[in-house]
């Protein structure tokens, strides 16, 4: 008989430090790869570069499997904090929720940031073998050793003289493979993030340098988002000129913060595939959130007030959003003073105010344009009426296969429009969540979406009465 386990005050654990990230890393950063927590510390330079002190960022890929990234911009502080007994860098490096992001004042260190939950580098330090700090400040470059996860090393000291207006910070990180699936940073997906952070930061040189291929290349926009989206829809035919704006509160704004705003392209395409991307404060948020949510309710909104004031709709079309987003494809860039994301990989913005920023802005640009534009106006509201006209057939199509008894489709299911097997396809998504956001991107003419309830089991690896209890 096993013996019973015992539960007492003595079994109470209290994690210090790094140690609740190193126990549960899953919950501070994605683990497939080490990407993303070199990612926080590009974002932090990116925060430099947004702050407007910052024009040069370098990430390199060593052939020892580390990765560094230098900046120009004001270097960490480097003094004594009072409170914690420590140099600030190093708390910076070792302590969760520490960092200059958090004030709201827009006259702060970093008054636009995406770093509202203040764990970023401190995850990157806690998941690491081995973390060096290069600071350049005050006419000096401190530097400061990190091992086996955030244990200070050789202590913050001064290691050369340095010109007295250069600053900057370098930190070389050596990812510690046994919390990661892959210890391989994917190149690729970090192209794309370092392409995205130079089109969101006109005029700031981002460089990658990989050591192993001897492949160096450097980004910098001037023109942008139209540059990075044209890009994305090379060849592509485009149903009229792509609709950019942005906007951002004054110091009278009563409804916004000043600084506060968005930057924005929707274009429209005849084919193809779509391109949807969304930032905040720099940040990517892959899987969308309140600001995606307000640039879908300004476009539509001012579209339907075209449209009515034009009187183009027919009798009995019912128009829903989803008929403008169809076949369009947008950056969106939101600046805000206090983002607050879904978790800390940031991938979603659940800030509420983001709706109404976002919406006010873009629903005012957006009428104006198509009023400006009637002709590209009448020629949108001409394409989403027949998306609307298409979605009313096929809906009478599911109707009435519904009602014929040879095949019952599941209730969830959000069918195509054609009827030929050999084109049709179906996706099986976890949830209402992603079954939303694969009807926006699918193709409505030959995919059809099935939300299913949990994970979606992997039928080649798993027993058989667990498949069939699924």
């Amino acid at each position: 008989m096993s013996k019973q386990q015992s539960y007492e005050e003595a079994s109470i654990q209290i994690l210090k430090g790094l140690e609740p990230v190193r126990e549960r890393p899953g919950m501070y950063t994605r683990t497939e790869t080490p990407l993303h927590i070199i990612q926080e510390v590009i974002d932090n330079s990116a925060d430099e570069a947004l702050a407007g002190v910052c024009k040069n960022i370098i990430v390199t890929l060593h052939q020892d499997q580390s990765v560094s990234i230098e900046d120009d911009g004001r270097g960490i502080p480097v003094g004594w904090h009072e409170e914690e007994n420590a140099p600030v860098v190093e708390i910076v490096f070792t302590r969760l929720h520490a960092g200059g992001k958090f004030s709201k004042d827009a006259n702060s260190a970093y008054a636009f940031s995406g770093g509202l939950h203040g764990v970023g580098v401190s995850v990157t330090n806690a998941l690491s073998k081995r973390l060096e700090v290069v600071v350049t400040r005050g006419g000096e470059q401190h530097q400061l050793i990190f091992a086996n996860g955030g244990h200070v090393e050789e202590p913050l000291k001064v290691i050369a003289k340095a010109p007295a207006r250069k600053t900057g910070t370098l930190v070389r990180v050596w990812p510690d493979a046994k919390y990661f699936d892959s210890p391989t940073i994917p190149v690729a997906d970090l192209q794309r993030l370092l392409r995205s952070k130079a089109v969101l930061l006109p005029g700031v040189s981002i460089t990658l340098i990989n050591e192993k291929t001897g492949q160096e290349i450097t980004w910098q926009y001037s023109d942008g988002l139209r540059g990075y989206l044209e890009e994305e829809l090379a060849g592509e035919e485009l149903l009229i000129p792509m609709f950019e704006g942005k906007q951002f509160a004054d110091a009278d704004d009563e409804s916004f913060a000043e600084g506060e705003g968005c930057e924005w392209l929707v274009a429209w395409t005849l084919e193809g595939a779509v391109a949807r991307e969304s930032y905040v404060n720099l940040i990517p948020t892959p899987s969308g959130g309140t600001h995606e949510a307000g640039l879908r309710e300004g476009l539509f909104n001012a579209l339907r007030a075209f449209i009515d004031l034009h009187n183009l709709l027919p009798k009995g079309v019912r128009l829903l959003s989803e008929d403008l987003f169809a076949r369009s494809s947008f950056v969106l860039s939101v600046r805000m003073l206090d983002p607050q994301f879904q978790g800390q990989t940031k991938e979603r913005l659940n800030s509420r105010d983001a709706v109404r920023l976002v919406s006010n802005y873009v629903k005012s640009a957006f009428e104006l344009w198509l009023n400006s534009n009637v002709d590209w106006g009448r020629t949108l509201a001409e394409m989403v009426i027949r998306q609307a006209q298409a979605r009313a057939r096929s809906a009478k199509k599911v109707e009435k296969r519904k009602s014929s008894g040879v095949a019952v489709l599941p209730g969830k299911l959000t069918d195509c429009e054609s009827d030929d097997p050999t084109r049709t396809e179906v996706f099986l998504v976890e949830g209402d969540s992603a079954g939303g956001s694969a009807k926006m991107g699918r193709d409505k003419e030959f995919q059809a979406i099935l939300p299913l309830r949990g994970k979606v089991l992997n039928s080649w690896e798993v027993d058989r009465d667990r498949l069939f209890a699924n």
